[in-house]
């Protein structure tokens, strides 16, 4: 088995994944390579750590993670879930109903609640999220991500 330090033989020159060095250039990178790197670097934790700061490294950092967890799903079988809202009789919305419409993770909706990005209110240890909070935060991230 190989030892997944060590680098191994380059699928293609480097030149290949480089376009544009005018100035305005870009790097290509492949989706399963965005993967690897969603897994072995702290990449979530860094966009939360820079978010707002530069908004075009925001939308990179996001499409890499975008990029390499799809992958990852294609990979595994598992398709994204679509997932209805929920029945608006409640004015309150999990952490896990929030992820799931946001497609994130749990950890993620309760970082954001934890770090104040996502108002929210902890009641006995568990964190709810009123519905109007809710919408501010998507179309923020939506703007975010356009």
């Amino acid at each position: 088995m190989s030892d997944p330090r060590k680098p191994q033989a380059l699928a293609r020159d480097p030149k290949h994944y480089v376009h544009g060095l005018d100035g305005a250039g870009v790097v290509i990178v492949p989706a399963r390579v965005a993967a690897w790197l969603h897994q072995n670097l702290p990449l979530d934790r860094l966009r939360s750590e820079v978010r707002g700061v530069d908004a075009e490294v925001d939308v990179v950092l996001i499409g890499l993670s975008v990029a390499g967890l799809n992958w990852r799903a294609s990979v595994h079988g598992t398709v994204p879930r679509n997932v209805p809202e929920p029945a608006p009789k409640s004015q309150w919305l999990t952490t896990t109903q929030v992820a799931d419409l946001l497609d994130q993770t749990d950890r993620a909706i309760r970082m954001a609640c934890q770090s104040g990005r996502l108002p929210a209110e902890q009641e006995n240890g568990r964190w709810r999220i009123s519905r109007e909070n809710f919408e501010h935060y998507r179309a923020a991230r939506d703007q975010r991500a356009a």
